[in-house]
């Protein structure tokens, strides 16, 4: 009887101890558990509304980094496009300002290859002019014109031409010079559109009214310009 005793004891203790194990389960450990208590992997509606909320959030975050990448880049794209845009300006106003200066510097060519045309054309004629036109007539030079002589700095170039009666015959085109620089002859474009060589003694320079006066007679320089070698 004792024996039996004893063992009823040791079974009731083990039950005790069993209790507080079982109670250790999943739902003691916080795991969902259906309703024979076994784990399960469904959510409570807490959770699910906080899952929600979660992914809510990261599309909102996501969205605006997306945003704020697409207008960066809008902004980028923009710069870019405006850079672009004012190097193609600035490439084209240096293409035309080249082209510009090439056309001046060839213009410069023609115009100096002009000149040294005509002032070997004068050199090579001079001679004969000089003893052809000893027979023109040529005024006598009012007081105030005697002494004026061209000056070698003078601008001469685009200056009317006229005769001593104050008569308008044409206008200075081009002007021959020394190796020093004087001025030897003018190349005058008359009014009617012939142009003639005059030497530089038979001309002189109003300085003040920037007119060039000749004392050769208007049908003299017609005849002169027909001139030809």
């Amino acid at each position: 009887m004792r024996t039996r005793h004893r063992l009823a004891v040791s079974g009731l203790v083990l039950s005790l101890f069993a209790v507080p194990a079982l109670a250790q389960g999943p739902a003691a450990n916080g795991e969902h558990v259906d309703a024979d208590g076994m784990p399960t992997t469904h959510s409570t509606p807490a959770e699910h509304a906080q899952t929600e909320s979660l992914n809510k959030q990261v599309q909102q975050n996501n969205a605006a980094a997306d945003a704020q990448v697409a207008q960066s880049q809008a902004a980028n794209d923009a710069q870019a496009a405006a850079n672009n845009a004012n190097a193609a300006a600035n490439q084209a106003q240096y293409d035309q300002q080249k082209q510009q200066y090439q056309q001046q510097l060839q213009q410069n060519q023609t115009a100096q290859q002009n000149y040294e045309d005509r002032t070997r054309a004068y050199y090579s004629l001079r001679s004969r002019y000089a003893a052809e036109r000893a027979a023109y007539h040529r005024g006598a030079w009012p007081d105030r014109f005697r002494e004026w002589r061209l000056q070698g700095d003078a601008r001469l170039i685009g200056s009317r031409v006229e005769i001593i009666n104050g008569d308008h015959v044409g206008t200075v085109d081009s002007v021959a010079r020394a190796p020093g620089g004087q001025v030897e002859a003018l190349y005058v474009t008359l009014d009617g559109g012939k142009q003639v060589w005059i030497d530089e003694a038979d001309v002189r320079f109003d300085t003040a009214g920037k007119v060039v006066m000749t004392n050769l007679d208007r049908n003299d320089l017609r005849a002169m310009s027909d001139e030809r070698l």
